[in-house]
Order: C-alpha cells, then structure tokens, then sequence
C-alpha cells in the first residue's frame, strides 16, 4: 500500500473531503488531490500533521506498518 492511498483511506474513513484536509494543511484542494494521486511529493511537516490530526504513526502513514497505534515513550 503506498502512502497516497494511505492518506486518500484515512480521508475517507473520516468522512472529509479534499478541500477539508486541504484547509487543515494550509493548501488548495488541488494540491491536496496532486498528493493523494502521487503527483506531488508531500513535505514530512505536513505529514506529520496528518499523523498527529487522524491520531496515527508516521508510520502507519508512510507504510511502514499497519498498526494505526499512536506509541508515546513519556520517559
């Protein structure tokens, strides 16, 4: 699974739309579809604030796993 559908899946799943999540990420709905279909590569600070917005693991975003567990080390 490739981190666009990762994104696209997590939008869905949270009943948003492009122009939503393009709000949250302080860019156009354009540029927001341009990320979830591949056409332009997503920065890693809006990245994380998918993760931290959808409460999931940078890695769970970029593939890395498929536990949308969120691990905190408070040490």
């Amino acid at each position: 699974m490739t981190i666009f559908k990762r994104i696209r899946d997590l939008r869905e799943d949270n009943d948003l739309t492009q122009k939503e999540l393009g709000n949250i990420l302080n860019c156009s709905q354009r540029v927001y579809s341009d990320y979830e279909c591949g056409k332009v590569a997503i920065s890693v600070e809006a990245l994380i604030k998918l993760a931290d917005y959808y409460n999931v693991s940078l890695d769970y975003i970029v593939g890395r796993t498929d536990s949308k567990i969120v691990i905190k080390d408070n040490s």
